[in-house]
């Protein structure tokens, strides 16, 4: 008796435009395991644990308080400057290192890539969704800074999660790039760090955004992280509220960078194997 074995057979895909986002969704475990191993990894054997994710936007906060709040006395819109500061690292950090992390995702799974075949776009998600935890932990320190400085938020905090999904995005949507352009492109590696440094300071983390000329502005707006963290402040904080164009601005250039990150990446991801 014969009997047909059943089999698989993966091709690439023809189209111009395909963003793969059911094969993401069929290998939901696998993006778990691996934002799950990330972070066991990554505190695996330290001393201080999970308080890394508090210790490195603390220090550049302090830093910075001392440098441009006391030296330089930059404005803070009326609001305490450690606050001013930290209330910008939080998602500031977890942005760069997002980038740091999924732009090395792809090539960080070669082992896995060569062998088994899995949705590759599984690898940045899970590099920038497994900071998730890191940002949740500062956030509890920017709340205990808020307390001692006596701020309490307003009923614009309930847009704090909306916030949160477009950092997520944001951090994504360039993650994809970086992480297809790091495979053939091993010079990738040296420029994230400088890219990282000097986005820093041309986003508005130790300074206000009134500080840029009016003309200037719209130019400004381009970079998708001063919306962003104007909107953090304001949420929280209680500044003022960030400019209905700048952040129209930064989710229009998000939508574009990751649905054409995720187009991008998905038409590439087939030679990964072969030039990884």
């Amino acid at each position: 008796m014969n009997v047909e074995i059943p089999s698989i057979v993966i091709q690439p895909c023809n189209q111009l435009f395909r963003l793969g986002l059911r094969s993401l969704w069929n290998y939901r475990e696998l993006l778990y395991f691996l934002a799950w191993r990330d972070l066991k990894a990554r505190y695996a054997q330290t001393a201080v644990g999970l308080a890394w994710a508090v210790l490195q936007p603390l220090a550049m906060m302090i830093v910075f308080t001392i440098v441009f709040g006391r030296l330089a006395n930059l404005p803070s819109g009326g609001v305490p400057y450690p606050v001013f500061a930290y209330a910008a690292l939080v998602p500031w950090t977890y942005f760069s290192k997002s980038l740091d992390r999924g732009s090395f995702s792809v090539v960080a799974e070669a082992n896995l890539i060569t062998k088994v075949y899995f949705p590759r776009v599984i690898a940045p998600f899970a590099a920038v969704l497994g900071g998730l935890v890191d940002f949740g932990i500062s956030f509890l320190l920017l709340f205990i800074l808020m307390a001692w400085f006596g701020i309490v938020p307003g009923p614009q905090i309930l847009a704090l999660p909306l916030l949160v999904m477009v950092t997520v995005a944001t951090a994504l949507a360039v993650s994809l790039w970086l992480a297809a352009f790091y495979v053939r492109y091993r010079d990738v590696g040296a420029v994230i760090p400088l890219v990282t440094q000097v986005w820093m300071f041309a986003s508005p983390i130790v300074y206000p955004l009134t500080m840029v000329p009016s003309e200037w502005r719209t130019l400004y707006g381009l970079n998708p992280m001063v919306g962003i963290i104007e909107g953090y402040r304001w949420a929280l904080l209680g500044t003022e509220a960030p400019d209905v164009f700048i952040i129209a601005q930064s989710l229009v250039l998000v939508s574009i960078l990751l649905l054409g990150g995720l187009a991008y990446f998905n038409r590439v991801e087939r030679s990964f194997a072969d030039v990884i």
